[in-house]
């Protein structure tokens, strides 16, 4: 008899416990407002807008290369040069020209000097005075001529020295020294990171929104900086292959920002004030909708939400439910409503 009560009392304990509710283990947030940006992103490419490939002026052979590939270059720094010797030599003709033409001018001036006292006394005609000034003003202009050709050569000969049209990069070297190279044969390609634009390609059903002056922030792998942008200029055509638009915005003067890296851009569309942001699991689908669990005395009361933008791991809730309220977030899905919840105290940071 008593081993069968203490029997019949010990399936009565297990039953009791087994009707017994156990409470949920869980962690618990607050639903907070913030300002909530409208944006769109996208994934695009910097190009440099500064890009130019330096090219000869003048004919020649390639005497010295002074700037290499990934050298970088300051406007008016030397780069290639070429062989003068052509142009050196042009310059001693024309010296010995125009002291020639100097000599020849200043005899023609005495020569026209005593003729015109010579007119004065009738000893001569006045077309022999006419054509010895005619003479000498002919010679100036003879003299006037090659002193402009001097120029010239002088000018030339400036250009076998290739310099830098703006502060840069070294991108390519062309040439070699001993090659030999025309007017307006490539030398050297140099990439400016001063200014570059970036090409962020956006759906076409979104281009009616996206406007000039719009708002853009912009980030790239190779640079730690955030550049804020506004939208330059939304290219007309739509791409055939990816139907996008190509939007365009500008960044000037950023170290580290490079052509050719890729870019992500988030155009700022427009901002919801005041919006209730959760964390997106706290969010649970259930047969009603999409639901929340607010903790209040121990039980998760079942909210019915309605739910808007997702955004860094938020959610925004349009309807259901208000801001400060204590909402289950880990080990949400596992709730009903008005269960009972043990809420999982936070861990200290240690000192």
């Amino acid at each position: 008899m008593s081993l069968a009560l203490i029997s019949c009392g010990k399936k009565e304990a297990e039953s009791d416990s087994k009707k017994k509710p156990q409470s949920v283990l869980i962690s618990t947030t607050i639903a907070e407002t913030s300002t909530l940006e409208v944006r769109e992103e996208s994934i695009g490419t910097l190009e440099g807008l500064i890009d130019p490939t330096v090219a000869a002026e003048v004919a020649g052979r390639v005497t010295k290369i002074l700037a290499h590939p990934g050298q970088a270059v300051r406007k008016g720094e030397s780069l290639v040069l070429l062989d003068a010797t052509d142009y050196n030599l042009q310059r001693t003709q024309l010296q010995a020209e125009v002291a020639r033409l100097e000599a020849l001018t200043n005899n023609q001036g005495r020569i026209v000097e005593r003729n015109q006292v010579l007119l004065q006394k009738n000893f001569i005609s006045q077309n022999a005075l006419e054509d010895a000034t005619t003479q000498h003003v002919a010679l100036q202009q003879q003299l006037d001529g090659a002193k402009a050709q001097i120029a010239i050569i002088d000018h030339t000969r400036t250009k076998t020295t290739v310099i830098a049209p703006i502060d840069g990069v070294v991108q390519k070297q062309i040439v070699s020294a001993g090659d030999f190279v025309k007017i307006g044969d490539p030398l050297l390609q140099i990439i400016s990171k001063q200014k570059l634009i970036a090409h962020l390609p956006l759906p076409e059903n979104i281009a009616a929104k996206i406007h000039a002056g719009i708002k853009v922030r912009l980030t790239t792998p190779t640079s730690p900086d955030e550049v804020i942008s506004t939208i330059r200029e939304l290219k007309p055509l739509i791409t055939e292959t990816s139907r996008a638009v190509d939007v365009i915005a500008a960044v000037t003067n950023q170290p580290g920002w490079q052509p050719g890296a890729s870019v992500k851009g988030e155009i700022i569309l427009g901002e919801h004030a005041n919006a209730v942001l959760i964390p997106e699991q706290c969010v649970v689908l259930r047969p009603a909708g999409e639901v929340v669990y607010v903790v209040k005395d121990g039980l998760s009361l079942q909210h019915i939400v309605k739910t808007g933008m997702r955004q860094d791991g938020k959610i925004e809730i349009i309807n259901g439910l208000s801001a400060g309220d204590v909402i289950a977030k880990d080990g949400a899905a596992f709730l009903t409503d008005k269960a009972k919840v043990k809420i999982q105290p936070k861990k200290q940071s240690k000192q």
